[in-house]
């Protein structure tokens, strides 16, 4: 009896009996449905002259609703979780053709290196000027924009860390504003730092934004509207 109950057991716990069949239990996991068939060997095996106690039988049913009860829940949370990446996926393609912020209009320059950046401007500009700003908001530089006189959308600029007397300037953040003046002879302010959305793709499943020519991660971007 004793050797019927332990070849049964193996069965459930193991996926295989003493008779090397082999049985589908994968990696051996036990469910809250072999939790119920270990039971019920339990109850097939066990002596008439000495059933169970009655208490083992309760704490065990108890158990198995225990466990089912926890099954239910890892399944609400992996229905809640599908859900809420989703939502992300359709909060992420709605916000193609938004606007975006990256909550700064700061750029570091490096020693030794070139400052490249992108600007986006909305309207199409007449004239006017890239302002280069210090950490105390002084302006170090002025660029003029008649190069880029009859254009609009994102613009790409380079600076070599001088100011607007030729001296290099200490590597460390600085900040990029443009005042212009558009067509219709409107003055218009913008920054570096918020651009339009121009694309969504998904890396590792994570969406990333394109703005101007660059895709970032959305936690990156610290406002839509």
């Amino acid at each position: 009896m004793v050797n019927g109950i332990t070849q049964d057991l193996n069965v459930l716990a193991n996926g295989t009996n003493t008779n090397n069949d082999v049985f589908e239990n994968p990696d051996g996991v036990l469910d809250k449905d072999a939790f119920m068939k270990l039971l019920l060997v339990e109850l097939q095996h066990q002596d008439p002259t000495e059933p169970m106690d009655s208490d083992k039988i309760l704490t065990q049913t108890s158990q198995l609703a225990t466990l089912e009860s926890a099954n239910n829940t890892n399944k609400a949370m992996e229905e809640l979780v599908d859900r809420l990446n989703n939502s992300m996926d359709m909060g992420a393609l709605s916000a193609i053709g938004k606007m975006a912020s990256l909550g700064t209009n700061a750029i570091t320059l490096q020693e030794g290196q070139l400052a490249n950046f992108e600007v986006y401007f909305p309207d199409e500009i007449q004239n006017g000027t890239l302002n280069i700003l210090d950490v105390n908001g002084n302006t170090v530089k002025t660029v003029s924009l008649a190069d880029q006189a009859g254009k609009s959308g994102v613009l790409a600029f380079q600076w070599d860390g001088t100011n607007s007397s030729g001296e290099q300037l200490d590597p460390g953040n600085y900040y990029i504003t443009a005042d212009y003046t558009n067509a219709n002879g409107e003055a218009v302010k913008t920054q570096f730092g918020v651009y339009p959305i121009e694309s969504v793709r998904y890396e590792d499943g994570k969406p990333m934004m394109k703005i101007g020519s660059s895709y970032v991660p959305m936690e990156y971007i610290k406002e839509f509207y």
